[in-house]
């Protein structure tokens, strides 16, 4: 396998999955490394070898550090990896450690209000590419992120304003998750069951119409993007040089 093609994948639980993403990134002829710090796996100390990493979410919060060693460890590799260049694609919670990394503080709404279900987002003034038109993306999490000092915002929710950042050219977070499918959400809503009646939760049942209204787009926009951000020029080049 070529180092070119190969991406890692880091988990916060060991039941995650990679969903439509993974998907994706497989047709693509790019090989996984997943590894999950949570149950103990050790991150690669050097990045040569890896087209990009994506960071997926988990339950846990990006302010655990201190209860969850695991998160320190990942806030300090997440700096190491964005010093390498290598492109980041960080998805809710990988996102939210991402901007915490960059200087943002992640925290609830005083309302407590959550974004559990499909909500719409809009394109930032400087979205384009990667945002050009208003979509419903799935969300399922109860904290977001200030901007980053030297971020480009993407995309604006309704409930929590960033949804989508780009930082330098290869480094963007992601409030919400393209990589849902049918089967995630079934696993989601029955593992997650107690929080479907939480603020700002929608019934199970909106969650699956919503999918089969709302997928098909979210499945073009991911293959576009992720287009984008594995296009990038200067890292292939730093790799061949």
């Amino acid at each position: 396998m070529s180092p070119k093609r190969r991406i890692l994948v880091i988990f916060h639980q060991a039941t995650s999955s990679p969903g439509l993403v993974g998907d994706k990134l497989r047709s693509r002829g790019y090989q996984l490394d997943i590894r999950c710090p949570a149950i103990g796996e050790a991150l690669p100390e050097e990045l040569t070898h890896y087209a990009g990493t994506v960071v997926f979410g988990g339950p846990m919060s990006a302010n655990d550090d201190i209860t969850l060693p695991f998160i320190r460890t990942e806030l300090e590799w997440i700096a190491t990896a964005l010093a390498a260049n290598c492109p980041y694609l960080g998805i809710c919670l990988g996102a939210q450690l991402l901007a915490r990394v960059l200087g943002a503080n992640v925290s609830p709404r005083p309302d407590g209000q959550r974004e559990i279900g499909y909500g719409n987002l809009q394109p930032a003034a400087a979205g384009a590419p990667y945002f050009t038109t208003p979509m419903a993306v799935y969300q399922w999490h109860s904290e977001g992120f200030t901007l980053p000092t030297g971020a480009t915002p993407l995309a604006i929710g309704e409930t929590f304003p960033n949804q989508a950042f780009r930082y330098g050219n290869q480094t963007f977070g992601l409030q919400f998750h393209p990589e849902m499918t049918t089967q995630l959400i079934d696993e989601w809503t029955t593992r997650g069951a107690e929080q479907l009646d939480l603020p700002g939760a929608q019934p199970r049942d909106r969650h699956f119409s919503a999918h089969q209204q709302y997928g098909d787009h979210v499945d073009r926009w991911l293959e576009t993007f992720l287009t984008n951000w594995l296009g990038v020029k200067s890292w292939e080049a730093s790799k061949s040089a």
